[in-house]
């Protein structure tokens, strides 16, 4: 399937169901996490019986988990809209890709190299930092990934700028992700941009990426 040519994702009917998919997927999550922990307790607690107490430990300690997590789900939802209101969606084929072995990757993670929109010529490594929706990605992206697995992969849609953040998936568009540099939404890209033209920093801003400097109280 063809990526969709519209002045922004947004604009295509279809990337907009799929983000309305992935925001369905957090609302559930936020009601059926917490009820299964508190079921369980209860469960537990009307039992009373030692010997069952350690049968339902794991699944209380994960929906527990699960339950204080979901708050990143909707935190991911929400980024990819204002990433996909932005910018229009670009297809790659076989970028470059896989788990760790890089200096500034930790193993375990999958990255994915894109071209610099102002230096196509060099790369921009981008991360999988957060797990979170990561699990489908990192099965495929990987040199030990099963060759049909990895088929799925072969075709990228990107939407955003590799030096800040960008939505990736796969034709579609499915399996949406938040993808973007470390500092895009903590302490703020450098007010120069790592060299990325006004302009490019001004579509950052209005995408949600914090840029430091006296512009950036405008994001």
């Amino acid at each position: 399937m063809a990526a969709p040519y519209r002045p922004t994702a947004w604009d295509d009917l279809t990337t907009r169901r799929a983000w309305r998919k992935l925001l369905i997927s957090a609302a559930i999550g936020q009601l059926l996490w917490p009820v299964a922990w508190v079921g369980l307790l209860a469960w537990c607690a009307v039992m009373s019986v030692t010997w069952t107490v350690w049968l339902f430990v794991v699944p209380m300690a994960y929906t527990f988990y699960r339950t204080f997590l979901q708050w990143a789900y909707w935190r991911g939802a929400l980024r990819a809209r204002r990433l996909l209101r932005q910018y229009p969606w670009q297809v790659y084929e076989t970028p470059e890709s896989g788990i760790g072995n890089l200096p500034d990757v930790r193993d375990g993670y999958a990255w994915l190299r894109f071209p610099d929109p102002e230096a196509p010529d060099q790369h921009v490594t981008m991360v999988m930092h957060s797990h979170v929706r990561s699990v489908w990605w990192g099965g495929r992206l990987g040199k030990r990934a099963k060759a049909a697995r990895k088929e799925q992969v072969r075709e990228i849609w990107f939407a955003g700028d590799p030096r800040f953040a960008a939505v990736i998936a796969v034709p579609g568009p499915r399996h949406l992700y938040v993808i973007h540099q470390r500092p895009s939404y903590a302490q703020g890209i450098p007010a120069d941009g790592h060299g990325a033209g006004s302009q490019a920093l001004e579509l950052a801003r209005r995408a949600g990426v914090r840029v430091q400097g006296p512009d950036s109280a405008r994001s």
